[in-house]
């Protein structure tokens, strides 16, 4: 399969997939191919494909639902309403896909002459010649391109450029390239690293098992590839075969042509962290020897390399026990150092991000306790080595561990994480100037990257930067490639920032709690404009002209922050209400409870009262009883005295009187 698609990869997109389309004869030209596509794959594979040829050629679904007497006609349009917005291109690349994986000798093979390929052009998800807008930013003029057999196909002239599968680069938008070779296997909290448009994978857990391969994606090629290594030990000057300890959780850290591994789990931790360095030359790892005191075995924690110096915080030590400790290896001399810092630092927690911004400031976000996940950014100033925590600004990402970060200038991109109930859907984007916050893209519930314990990096393709992410855990581990090219709007710099240090921004952020959040982006926003204007005051015309679109930019920027923030406010308007609402039907609520006690209390008093009333009846039931005993005694008594009289009357004359005639009732004689 892996020598087909290499094949079929010299075909570029979009002939690839109508050689497929044609293959399979969904173009019309080819009928009798359709029970062989039955035959070929499942029904729900042969409905999937459908769709995808639907949504490429076509688009999304716009037509109305078949009635409920066609079933058949139902299930295709079911399918094809069920992709949504996929961009067409897209589409493609999941039919081919398809194709591919059913009928790897497909390629080889094509019934029908290929149409030429129309080159360079750009496809819009949309039918309709008029703009449309992708997740906040706003593609270009559609266009229509007519290709040499007649095929009418509207294009974009900017932000998705159509070359083949995996170099088309559409903005802000998550996308899976297709990889060849051997993939490594499913897994999450591995280490993932970039080293000349090498993204090397190391190690991680699956199915609660430690893993210790060494895997390395060529990110212009796509292509995987598993590394053979060995080990260096102390005692031997050339490399020998050994087993390295796996191992999960732990950071890989690219460094002067080399990969350093720094802590993580293991199933036979030590009892100190071990810094594992790979040469990528020799293929060899060897523990990197160090001087001080290093700090205890921990995974989860994060490193972050700020110059040539590591930063080691936090993690969950063998114990199980969280940490919030600092620590610093200096890669010139080697050495352990413990950090004292003042102020209130971050609790104890594991699986959070952390990354540097001006080569000063240390920023974590987010992690987990045993019992918690959080969503607080907490900022240490290296220099000063103070802790401080300030007001986040936009939209606060919601608490989550496990999530994954990276920097592309000032901006930070943090990608899945989860709360222990679900995962985190969106893409958010944190300003490290002005701490402000912003969703970049979202993805559905249960996609691979609304996981936890994935990787991510960033790597340029065609002189643009672009983050790469990989494998995770949402309930099943995955081990997929997605890759998201952010907009050139998202990685702006700012200007002010530029010409102030950022220590001015964190105190502009501390003073920001006390005004108000509207006011604020007026200001930055017009704070833009003048340093803007006042770079350009003694430009040319072109510079001034160049200036002109950027105030431009950045007032519609501005309009739209505006009419976010007005919805923010019908928003909570509308929650307060919501919650006025809430408190009075809580209040309703509980006044029938203290009804209830009442009524319970009342009858509470009535049943102990029921209670005393029987144990006195029950007390005159045992009284009766032992009355019924004695007169039972005396009418025996009575019995047998009454028979001893009647013997002593049978014995003695019939005139004889005395006491017992007197007692027989018989008179006495007279005299």
């Amino acid at each position: 399969m892996a020598n087909t698609a290499k094949q079929s990869a010299t075909l570029a997109y979009p002939d690839r997939f109508y050689a497929a389309a044609s293959y399979l004869g969904l173009d019309g030209s080819a009928p009798s191919s359709v029970k062989q596509l039955s035959s070929k794959f499942s029904n729900d594979a042969v409905l999937l494909l459908y769709a995808l040829h639907q949504q490429a050629t076509v688009g999304p679904c716009n037509t109305p639902k078949p009635s409920a007497w066609n079933p058949a006609e139902q299930s295709k349009w079911k399918s094809w309403q069920g992709l949504g917005t996929m961009p067409s291109i897209e589409a493609m690349s999941h039919f081919v896909k398809i194709l591919e994986e059913g009928d790897p000798s497909w390629y080889p093979n094509p019934p029908n002459s290929v149409p030429d390929p129309a080159i360079d052009v750009q496809i819009s998800q949309s039918t309709k010649a008029e703009p449309s807008i992708e997740n906040g930013g706003s593609f270009g003029e559609t266009m229509t391109t007519a290709t040499e057999d007649g095929r009418l196909m509207e294009t974009q002239d900017k932000d998705v450029v159509l070359e083949n599968p995996n170099t088309i680069s559409v903005y802000n938008q998550w996308t899976a390239p297709l990889t060849s070779g051997h993939p490594p296997k499913a897994r999450y909290e591995h280490g993932a690293a970039v080293i000349q448009d090498k993204m090397y994978m190391y190690g991680g857990n699956h199915n609660g098992r430690y893993l210790g391969d060494l895997h390395v994606l060529d990110l212009k090629n796509w292509t995987w590839s598993r590394v053979e290594t060995k080990v260096v030990t102390e005692s031997q000057e050339t490399s020998s075969p050994a087993t390295l300890t796996h191992c999960a959780g732990h950071s890989l850290i690219p460094w002067d042509n080399k990969l350093l591994s720094i802590g993580g789990h293991a199933k036979d931790p030590s009892e100190s962290i071990l810094v594992k360095v790979f040469d990528l030359h020799t293929c060899t790892w060897s523990i990197l020897k160090t001087d001080g005191k290093p700090p205890i075995s921990r995974g989860g924690q994060s490193v972050t390399l700020v110059g040539k110096k590591l930063v080691i915080f936090g993690g969950q030590d063998v114990n199980k026990s969280l940490l919030n400790y600092l620590h610093l290896l200096d890669l010139d001399t080697m050495t352990w150092d413990e950090i004292d810092a003042v102020g209130s630092p971050p609790s104890p927690r594991s699986d959070h991000a952390a990354a540097v911004h001006a080569e000063r400031y240390l920023l974590i976000f987010g992690g987990g306790s045993h019992t918690n996940c959080f969503s607080d950014l907490h900022v240490l100033d290296l220099q000063t080595m103070e802790w401080s925590r300030h007001a986040q600004q936009g939209e606060a990402p919601t608490p989550r561990a496990g999530h994954a970060g990276v920097t592309i200038g000032e901006n930070w991109f943090i990608v899945g994480g989860g709360d222990n109930k679900s995962g985190a859907c969106e893409t958010v984007v944190l300003n490290m100037s002005t701490l402000a916050w912003s969703v970049l893209t979202t993805v559905q519930g249960g996609a691979p990257l609304a996981s936890e314990g994935s990787s991510l990096v960033v790597s340029s393709y065609n002189g643009e930067d672009v983050i790469v992410a990989f494998g995770g855990y949402n309930g099943r581990y995955n081990n997929e490639v997605n890759v998201l090219k952010p907009s050139h709007k998202s990685s702006l710099k700012s200007k002010i920032m530029e010409a102030s240090p950022v220590r001015d921004s964190v105190s502009a952020v501390n003073n920001a709690t006390t005004r108000d959040i509207e006011s604020e982006i007026g200001v930055s926003q017009e704070s833009k404009v003048r340093e803007i204007v006042m770079d350009n005051v003694n430009s040319g015309s072109k510079v001034e002209g160049k200036s002109e679109r950027i105030i431009t930019s950045l007032r519609s920027e501005k309009e739209e922050l505006e009419a976010s923030l007005s919805k923010e406010k019908i928003q909570t308007l509308q929650l307060k209400e919501e919650l006025t609402e809430t408190e009075t039907r809580s209040t309703e609520l509980y006044k029938e409870l203290h009804s209830v006690r009442s009524q319970l209390a009342a009858e509470q008093s009535r049943c102990f009262k029921l209670e005393v009333e029987v144990a006195e009846v029950r007390q005159k039931l045992q009284t009766m009883e032992t009355l019924e005993k004695e007169l039972e005694l005396l009418h025996r008594q009575r019995a047998v005295a009454s028979e001893q009289a009647a013997v002593n009357m049978n014995g003695k004359p019939q005139s004889s009187g005395g006491v017992w005639g007197w007692l027989a009732g018989t008179p006495p004689p007279k005299t």
